[in-house]
């Protein structure tokens, strides 16, 4: 059993022709439940901030504009993930057994990233013999 999980969450975007990734968040889960719950939150941040309430006080009146239907719903795809349980226990068997998680989705300008994994299975990474090449 892996008892300990770096999760991340990441965004990216492009500036000036290149890929651009802005960390939002980064957490060391001291178990497994507690990834899942960083996760889900992570993602429900997001969310919240993608598709704000249109009453919220810090926002003026006409702030917010409906988008085209053809614009993907990253907000929505993330609250569905989150209140899905079968995605959630996909998600916990994945890490119990040391395999890295990638959650992403993206809309026209913005792709969202969250990554779990094992922090034994990174350590074991690191002592694996790997095949080294010399270029030059």
């Amino acid at each position: 059993m892996h008892d300990e999980f770096l999760c991340h969450v990441t965004a990216y975007g492009v500036c000036d022709g290149r890929r651009i990734g802005v960390p939002l968040g980064t957490y060391r889960a001291p178990t497994l439940a507690l990834a899942l719950w960083w996760l889900r939150d992570r993602a429900s941040w997001i969310a919240q901030r993608l598709d704000p309430q249109p009453a919220a006080e810090h926002l003026p009146p006409g702030a917010l504009v409906p988008v085209a239907h053809t614009v993907p719903d990253v907000p929505g795809l993330l609250r569905a993930w989150c209140a899905d349980p079968a995605q959630q226990e996909r998600v916990a068997e994945e890490l119990a057994a040391g395999r890295l998680v990638r959650i992403a989705t993206s809309d026209d300008t913005t792709e969202y990233e969250l990554l779990a994994e094992s922090v034994d299975t990174l350590r074991m990474q690191r002592t694996t013999p790997f095949v080294g090449i010399t270029v030059g």
